[in-house]
């Protein structure tokens, strides 16, 4: 038996020192050291998924053109929404890490992707819930399955037996902070067991070629729980977004090594489980019966897909000295850059005025094409007069009030006239190329604020 050791973890990082410290040297955090018990026995082979991989040739390197390399197809899922997510379906071998907050769906979506996968062999491991509670829950879906298998356990030489016995397609673990190794004597969820949890994890999938999902907790701050070196090991990091008491539910990427981390998939939340929205534009746009001021429509993109947005305004005079500037799901430094260009180049007299943006749908927006649609709301609501409800914008506005051209302009036409918008406008520096006549929705180009301002009002 090895001597026992005791190393202290920051909880934030991961950083590891052999004494405790008051701040992170890594993170900078503050009271974040947290002692760990690591008691290794030198003559077992630390982290293997199997004896027989502990006994392993060394490799040489080899030459790149000595390299063969067949493309597999990827595993297609009937979630359409996750195939785009995922780069156009489930990688062979890959390490998909999935957080969000509590209650928001996590489990749900997994299981309901475990049982829409009718044809292949899915383990579903789960440390938080008993095989009972899961069969409840998979009652109420409408994927019905003879190749889903569910475990609970949370210790990972165990689970490696049943996966040696089972020999699944496809691995789901929920979540990474309840598993722990016999390696490491520390509780689980410490920074050492998510640490030698994933390594494990990832060895086995990258040996055997098995995709893994592994959901994550997050933390106050939004962060996925546990070392930050847990976003390094795995290959796709996804991020489920949503607030519980709405029924829309966002599937982000902010990592993804083998497609884009610009796409976004939509679900509605039901009781049968989780419902693919496959035009989120339709919800993302109020159904009104009258005309309000201080709304417009913007075209924006998310990775390849267009969705038109709602953006409401309110302007009104402050009541207090200093006027408030307020954003939801825009950034507050380009709308006071905005405000700025409206103020010394559209005349209106913002300096006095509380204003208050909000983009509809619980998202969050970085697409500088919408910024027209966010000008027009803002004057719509300083003058009171409202925006037909079948124009919409898209276009970026310049420091001197020019109105420039934006990307993937045809995409954004199309999705406009789909929705049944009567007017676009766009930069006119994006109309060279394109056939205004094959559409039937109406293209107005225009090159200055004033020149935008005067075609809306």
């Amino acid at each position: 038996m090895a001597k026992t050791k005791t190393a202290y973890f920051c909880q934030g990082c991961g950083h590891n020192s052999p004494k405790w410290l008051g701040k992170c040297p890594s993170c900078n955090e503050w009271n974040t050291f947290v002692e760990e018990i690591l008691a290794k026995d030198d003559k077992q082979q630390k982290g293997d998924w199997r004896v027989s991989t502990s006994q392993t040739i060394a490799k040489r390197p080899l030459a790149l053109q000595e390299i063969k390399f067949e493309e597999q197809p990827r595993i297609t899922t009937k979630d359409k929404e996750l195939n785009r997510v995922l780069g156009g379906g489930i990688v062979r071998g890959s390490l998909v890490l999935i957080g969000g907050e509590p209650g928001i769906g996590k489990s749900t979506l997994m299981l309901q992707i475990a049982l829409s996968l009718a044809n292949l062999r899915v383990l579903y491991v789960s440390g938080e819930e008993s095989e009972q509670q899961i069969k409840m829950r998979a009652d109420r879906m409408e994927h019905k399955s003879d190749n889903c298998f569910i475990l609970a356990e949370t210790n990972t030489q165990n689970i490696f037996k049943q996966i040696e016995t089972l020999e699944p397609d496809i691995l789901i673990i929920d979540s990474i902070q309840t598993l722990q190794s016999s390696f490491i004597e520390s509780s689980a969820g410490s920074v050492s067991q998510v640490r030698e949890c994933t390594a494990e994890l990832m060895r086995f999938a990258k040996e055997s070629g098995t995709p893994v999902f592994l959901i994550g907790h997050i933390t106050k701050d939004g962060a996925l729980a546990g070392p930050k070196v847990l976003e390094h090991m795995v290959d796709t990091v996804l991020q489920f977004e949503g607030d519980r008491h709405l029924v829309y539910r966002i599937l982000r990427t902010t990592k993804n090594r083998f497609g884009s981390t610009s796409e976004l998939g939509i679900y509605e939340m039901l009781g049968t489980g989780l419902r693919e929205v496959s035009n989120p534009s339709e919800i993302l746009i109020s159904q009104r019966e009258e005309d309000l001021s201080g709304v417009a429509i913007g075209a924006t993109l998310e990775g390849n897909r267009p969705l038109l947005i709602e953006i409401q305004s309110l302007v009104s005079p402050a009541a207090y000295g200093t006027p408030q500037r307020s954003c939801t799901g825009f950034d507050a430094k380009r709308l006071n850059m905005l405000l700025a260009v409206l103020e010394k180049r559209g005349g209106f007299r913002l300096g006095t005025q509380d204003v208050f943006l909000n983009i509809t749908g619980g998202l969050r927006i970085e697409d500088p094409a919408i910024d027209l649609a966010v000008c027009a709301s803002i004057a719509s609501s300083y003058e009171d007069i409202f925006i037909p409800q079948t124009a919409c914008f898209a276009a970026e506005v310049g420091l001197g009030g020019e109105v420039r051209a934006v990307m993937k302009i045809e995409n954004r036409i199309v999705e406009a006239e789909k929705l049944g918008f009567k007017t676009i406008f766009v930069s006119k520096y994006n109309l060279k190329g394109i056939d205004l006549k094959k559409y039937k929705i109406e293209i107005r180009g225009v090159a200055k604020l004033d020149e935008a301002f005067r075609g809306i009002f």
